[in-house]
C-alpha cells in the first residue's frame, strides 16, 4: 500500500517532505498527530512516510475497516480499530485502544481533529482530546505532521454518498489534478514534550492536546507562506461553518 501510494502521489502532483523521525523514535510505539485537510491527504501521508522510511498504521473508525474489498485490506496491513463497540463501554474500548498503542511496534496516525477541517481558511479545527489522552496514557512519544496542498487533488465532495451525482466532482477533480501538478507539503515536526503531565491529573488531556495542536499549526505556517488567509485553490464542496482556535492572528 506504501508503495501504490508513492505511484499515485507521483502521479497525482509533487511531494515535498521536510523533517523527518529520529533514529531513537524508529520501531517502537509512537503516536503521530496529523492535520486533516482533505480526502487526498492519508494518501499523501504514506507517501511522505514511504520517503522517510517508516510504514505507519492508522487508527480507523470501524465503518473503514468493515467496509467490502477495502476493509479486509486495511485490517490485512495492520490499521488499528479505535471506534466504540457495541460489546464495550467508553472506558473499555479506551483502556483497549491504550493497550493497542503502548504494544504497537509501528508508528500510529491519527487526526486528531476528527474530519477535514470547515474552517475557511483550513486551518486546523480545534479537534478533540482523544489522541492526547491515548499518548498520555500509553506513555508514548507524539510527533506533530503538518501538510498542506493535498485538497487541491480531490474535492472534498459530500459526507456520505447516496448515488453518482455524489461521486462526480471527487472524480473530475481527481482527473485534473495531474494536469494541475498541485504540490503536496509534508512536514514532520519534533516530538512534543508531554514531561510535565501526569494524565492522572484533571486538564491533563486538555494542555496535551493544546500543544499538539498548537505544534500542527506552527509548522503549517511556513508551508502555506503565500497563502496566509485562505487557499488559494477553491473547493465549492467543501463546508466553510466552524472557525479554527488555532489559526495565527495575521490569518484571522
Amino acid at each position: 500500500m506504501l508503495t501504490t501510494s508513492v505511484g499515485v502521489v507521483n502521479g497525482m502532483g509533487r511531494l515535498k517532505v521536510s523533517g523527518t523521525i529520529p533514529n531513537e523514535l524508529r520501531g517502537r510505539s509512537l503516536l503521530m498527530a496529523a492535520n486533516h485537510i482533505g480526502v487526498f491527504d492519508a494518501i499523501v501521508l504514506m507517501a511522505a512516510c514511504r520517503r522517510i522510511g517508516i510504514a505507519p498504521r492508522f487508527m480507523l473508525a470501524g465503518g473503514l475497516l468493515d467496509a467490502p474489498v477495502l476493509g479486509p485490506a486495511l485490517r490485512a496491513s495492520g490499521h488499528l480499530r479505535v471506534d466504540r463497540q457495541d460489546s464495550m463501554s467508553a472506558i473499555e474500548q479506551f483502556a483497549a485502544a491504550v493497550k493497542q498503542l503502548r504494544e504497537a511496534d509501528v508508528p500510529l496516525i491519527v487526526y486528531p481533529e476528527g474530519r477535514i477541517s470547515h474552517d475557511p481558511g483550513l486551518w486546523p479545527e480545534r479537534g478533540k482530546t482523544g489522541a492526547a489522552r491515548l499518548a498520555l496514557s500509553a506513555g508514548v512519544p507524539v510527533v506533530p505532521i503538518s501538510q498542506w496542498g493535498a485538497h487541491e487533488a480531490v474535492y472534498w465532495g459530500t459526507e456520505t454518498v447516496n448515488g453518482i451525482a455524489d461521486v462526480i466532482p471527487l472524480v473530475r477533480s481527481g482527473i485534473t489534478s495531474p494536469l494541475r501538478r498541485p504540490t503536496f507539503k509534508v512536514h514532520f515536526g519534533d516530538p512534543i514534550d508531554f514531561s510535565d503531565l501526569d494524565p492522572s491529573q484533571p486538564g491533563a488531556g486538555m494542555k496535551a492536546h493544546t500543544r499538539i495542536m498548537r505544534a500542527i499549526t506552527e509548522n503549517l505556517i511556513p508551508l502555506r507562506r503565500d497563502e496566509p488567509v485562505r487557499p488559494r485553490f477553491h473547493d465549492p464542496t467543501r463546508p466553510t461553518d466552524s472557525v479554527s482556535p488555532w489559526k495565527p492572528d495575521f490569518a484571522r
